[in-house]
């Protein structure tokens, strides 16, 4: 297990928690018979309750050293953690009155704790423990009288008094660590959901590269046929129209099998060389100039950038094609008038692609980026946005889509700045 996955186990951290409540609890017991001993009101064995409190201190002290190391917090683990917590507080109470403490229904804050974090097993066996507990204190402890010791002239007693310092302090403890308990373990369960959301898209991409790899070595045969023809034909034809649409046909071939050969040799420049920084700017002119040969139909404006300097992106093959397949989104949708954004912060670079289609129908509109979902009927084949949105996603960005006032799609594509990689 990676050192991140440590930190961000719920369990190491509610046991950071647990031992939190521990001392600011141990704090208040030391306090507390401090107190009693000065006060001279409450004739306790001073020896046993030291002793117990050191007892307490020690694990906390061995308990953080243990969670300096690189060891998984199990549940069992986090349960005997709960359960000293509760032999402790029995044995104060012993010492201290038993059922005629007013801090005995403490108990109910571990048990909460427990109900909180662990599964029904654990929880129900602290539960047995700490009815066992507190029903053996119903006939074995050590009385103490002081507790009826009236103040205020008689009005409360210091048995009311501690009862109401037993509430504030388990209500102060429930309420400031139990929710964030729950809090980490909902947190967890949410990025279990993303990771298998992630592997289940990560599987998807794995076959639609296996397929891809196989349609490229089988295209190449064709589109080397086809160039061949291309070229013979347009030496024998005599007409001006036809050879332009001939030299346009073999131009689009080339481009085919560039993008084939790019395929291929991009893949092994990623292995061996897997993030190139490159301005963003710089970047997507790049880009817009290789789309500009594929789409020659299509009519665009590129809106003024900033006038700063602009950041670096991690400019891998798959985020080129990315873009250019929101770009294709947007052409198919309306190949005349398409507006192109850049812009940044010191955080991130924001892309925008603006066309005026008929916009995303709204039944379909929280499916899309779901693998061979297409708005484009028999013309698509529904991997356009599916393959954007995981290329994005996987370097941190985001893609979203939103319908304008008017007609069209905004498409908002957001990546990370990049930095360079000190070696």
């Amino acid at each position: 297990m990676s050192p991140n996955a440590l930190a961000l186990s719920p369990s190491r951290q509610n046991l950071w928690r647990l031992i939190l409540i521990r001392l600011l609890v141990l704090l208040a017991q030391s306090l507390s018979v401090a107190g009693a001993y000065v006060s001279g009101w409450f004739p306790l064995p001073w020896t046993a309750l030291l002793v117990t409190l050191g007892v307490s201190s020690l694990v906390s002290i061995l308990t953080l050293l243990r969670l300096s190391q690189r060891w998984p917090v199990t549940d069992f683990e986090y349960s005997l953690q709960l359960l000293f917590d509760m032999m402790i507080h029995s044995i104060l109470l012993y010492y201290s009155g038993g059922p005629t403490n007013p801090f005995v229904s403490y108990y109910l804050v571990p048990l909460t704790i427990a109900a909180a974090t662990l599964p029904w097993f654990y929880t129900g066996f602290l539960a047995c423990v700490a009815v066992t507990a507190y029903s053996v204190l119903l006939v074995w402890y050590k009385p103490l009288e002081a507790f009826e010791l009236p103040v205020m002239a008689g009005v409360v007693n210091l048995h009311v008094i501690g009862m109401w310092l037993n509430f504030a302090m388990s209500a102060g403890l429930i309420s400031l660590f139990v929710v964030r308990m729950a809090d980490a373990l909902r947190q967890h369960a949410e990025r279990l959901a993303e990771r298998r959301e992630q592997s289940m898209r990560d599987a998807q991409l794995l076959g639609i590269a296996s397929v891809a790899a196989g349609a490229a070595h089988e295209l190449s045969t064709p589109l080397s046929t086809m160039s061949v023809l291309l070229k013979d034909m347009h030496s024998d034809c005599r007409d001006p129209q036809t050879r332009e649409d001939l030299a346009l046909l073999q131009e689009q071939v080339k481009l085919c099998k560039d993008s084939l050969q790019h395929m291929v040799r991009s893949a092994e420049d990623n292995r061996r060389q897997p993030q190139r920084l490159e301005p963003v700017d710089q970047w997507l002119r790049n880009l817009l100039t290789r789309w500009q040969l594929m789409r020659p139909e299509a009519s665009w404006q590129w809106l003024p950038v900033p006038t700063s300097s602009a950041p670096q992106v991690q400019a891998s093959p798959e985020l080129g094609q990315a873009v250019l397949n929101l770009l294709n989104n947007a052409a198919d949708a309306c190949a005349e008038g398409i507006e192109i954004t850049l812009d940044w912060d010191p955080q991130r670079v924001c892309l925008h692609i603006r066309d005026h289609g008929p916009g995303v129908p709204l039944d379909i509109a929280e499916q899309l980026g779901t693998a061979f979902l297409t708005t484009k009927g028999k013309k698509g084949f529904g991997l356009g946005l599916f393959l954007s949105l995981a290329a994005v996603e996987r370097i941190g960005g985001s893609v979203r889509l939103f319908n304008q006032e008017g007609g069209g799609t905004l498409t908002e594509v957001l990546l990370p700045i990049a930095t360079e990689v000190k070696s």
